[in-house]
């Protein structure tokens, strides 16, 4: 069976060159954990409506479900405890929202079979889960890696403590989806439709949420389409009539867009004319993450 794993950000930045640029610099590493937690408490929301969309049938998926709410439940109280004792933030974070781009590509026509249902739950939770276990894992590695102030310990010792839980949550929809592709050849199919079609809804949501360079609108309509190509003929071109507008004229990118142009400009008026705006223009993305750390 296939085995569905996040990529690359672009096929260029691991999460580990993402996260050891990311502690380097306090405020976006206080946001990125913000959004941790914003996902977390989000996941919550989002498998009890799983749950009361299922109905209390199968009766042992509604039992692992109620358990995953309190795990995700857990974790969003790690992380707001956290972010409390540091001071920061506990609001909703700005920007282009991972977890609200997941649900918003997620939009498609629906089977209205219980069964297919559960089936694409399954692949969504279990490739969202594992993007969780490698972010979560390269941030382990990257802190290690940093200067080990109280504080960096202190966030490290939380991570430590979500990961197992998000490994788990790994291993269990893993043997969900291989014990209904079990059941037969037409289950087989449809899981790995599920999981391709999950995979690519995943990485489009995962590139959405950084990707705020000079031309992001076209690389979202590349992973639209690749989104659809995954989609059953008749059913692509309502999937792409539905999501076309939001993918080529977001007002959440061009508000973060202006935000970071603002800060960029408060910061160094001389190093915004020279370094950002060249940096706003270049299509590498290890290149720009790199001097962006540096700036």
């Amino acid at each position: 069976m296939t085995v569905a794993y996040p990529h690359k950000f672009r096929g260029q930045l691991s999460a580990e060159d993402i996260l050891d640029n990311v502690v380097r610099q306090r405020e976006v590493h206080m946001t990125t954990l913000n959004r941790y937690r914003f996902s977390e408490q989000r996941s919550c929301k989002d498998l009890t409506g799983l749950i009361e969309l299922l109905n209390g049938k199968p009766r042992d998926l509604i039992q692992d479900l109620s358990h995953h709410v309190s795990d995700e439940a857990r974790h969003a109280m790690w992380l707001t405890d956290l972010l409390y004792d540091l001071g920061e933030d506990l609001g909703t974070p700005d920007g282009n929202l991972y977890i609200d781009e997941f649900t918003r590509l997620s939009k498609y026509e629906a089977s209205a079979n219980p069964e297919d249902i559960v089936i694409d739950a399954l692949a969504g939770i279990n490739v969202a889960e594992k993007r969780g276990c490698e972010y979560f894992a390269a941030h382990i590695r990257s802190l290690k890696k940093a200067e080990q102030t109280d504080e960096n310990i202190k966030i490290r010792e939380t991570i430590e403590k979500i990961l197992p839980e998000e490994a788990a949550h790994v291993r269990w929809g893993n043997r969900k989806l291989a014990e209904i592709a079990k059941k037969s050849e037409s289950h087989r199919t449809k899981v790995e439709t599920a999981k391709r079609k999950y995979v690519a809804i995943e990485q489009a949501a995962f590139e959405s949420g950084m990707d705020v360079l000079a031309g992001a609108e076209v690389r979202r309509l590349e992973n639209l389409l690749k989104i659809s190509e995954t989609l059953p003929l008749w059913e692509r071109p309502q999937y792409l009539l539905n999501q076309l507008p939001e993918t080529l004229f977001s007002t959440e990118l061009q508000k973060t867009r202006i935000d970071i142009f603002k800060k960029a400009w408060e910061k160094d008026p001389s190093s915004f004319v020279e370094k950002f705006i060249p940096m706003f223009f270049n299509g590498n993305l290890k290149e720009t993450a790199n001097k962006a750390v540096n700036h």
